[in-house]
């Protein structure tokens, strides 16, 4: 009994207890990491849909999946490029030969990847539907991630989605409303002389405003996560980031119309 309660044997049932812990994690964690590879494989999926306009509950994701073609840019010059499969953006950001420090930082992000993906939804003739924008950048709390959905044009919206942050519910977290995502729908990104000029305003877009195709309401009681992600969208389609690709998908788009393609 004695030896029991000595020191020595409590120290070697705690190791006993510590090392089959340890081989259970270390087992479970090996075991379900392709399950959960999947998982970020199929909520990434999901959200795509959704901010495409597609997604619906039970859906077969592989399926609608097919008609997501996915695509990197460099964005310095707007072109497609060849990356591996597995390559991350994110991930590459913080490489000193593939990312790079930003000259201005209006997304608090500080640096991104020399390339970026984009996802492009085809309909059943090979036509461009939606491109699909992965966007970032700081809010209140945290780094909001979410994806911007424009139409053909590259200039007209048609849909905003978040599926990350750590936003204040009920306030900032409203970025992921439905209803204030709709207000995103219909809005255009660029003015008549080609300036970015999405905004997202503090309170409500003035009724009747002149400029309201460029205007999208603020969240009640978060000004900070309402400008983060003003902010973020303004970066992400301009020069620093999309937008060379997106003038060069444009000018392609009008020269489809006016071929009427």
């Amino acid at each position: 009994m004695k030896d029991r309660e000595s020191v020595a044997n409590t120290i070697r049932v705690s190791f006993l207890v510590c090392l089959v812990c340890a081989v259970v994690v270390s087992t479970a964690a090996v075991s379900l990491r392709d399950l959960q590879q999947q998982n970020r494989l199929e909520f990434r999926q999901v959200n795509i849909l959704r901010v495409a306009g597609v997604y619906e509950p039970g859906m077969d994701l592989g399926a609608a999946f097919g008609r997501i073609e996915r695509r990197f840019v460099a964005f310095d010059t707007g072109e497609y490029v060849d990356m591996p499969a597995d390559f991350d953006p994110l991930r590459a950001s913080r490489d000193p030969e593939l990312g790079r420090p930003l000259e201005s930082d209006p997304a608090g992000i500080r640096r991104t990847a020399r390339v970026g993906e984009v996802f492009l939804l085809r309909n059943d003739d090979d036509q461009v539907m939606r491109i699909i924008l992965p966007v970032h950048g700081a809010g209140l709390w945290s780094t909001m991630f979410g994806f911007l959905a424009l139409e053909p044009d590259a200039n007209t919206i048609a849909g905003i989605g978040f599926y990350s942050h750590g936003e204040t519910p009920g306030l900032g977290g409203e970025i992921e409303n439905p209803r204030w995502q709709r207000l995103w729908e219909g809005r255009r990104l660029l003015d008549d002389d080609g300036n970015v000029a999405i905004r997202v305003v503090r309170g409500a877009v003035p009724e009747g405003a002149s400029n309201e195709e460029h205007l999208v309401d603020g969240l009640t009681g978060a000004t900070i996560t309402s400008e983060g992600v003003n902010q973020l969208v303004r970066f992400w389609v301009g020069d620093q980031a999309f937008g060379p690709y997106l003038d060069r998908v444009r000018e392609e788009y009008r020269g489809e119309q006016r071929a009427g393609i």
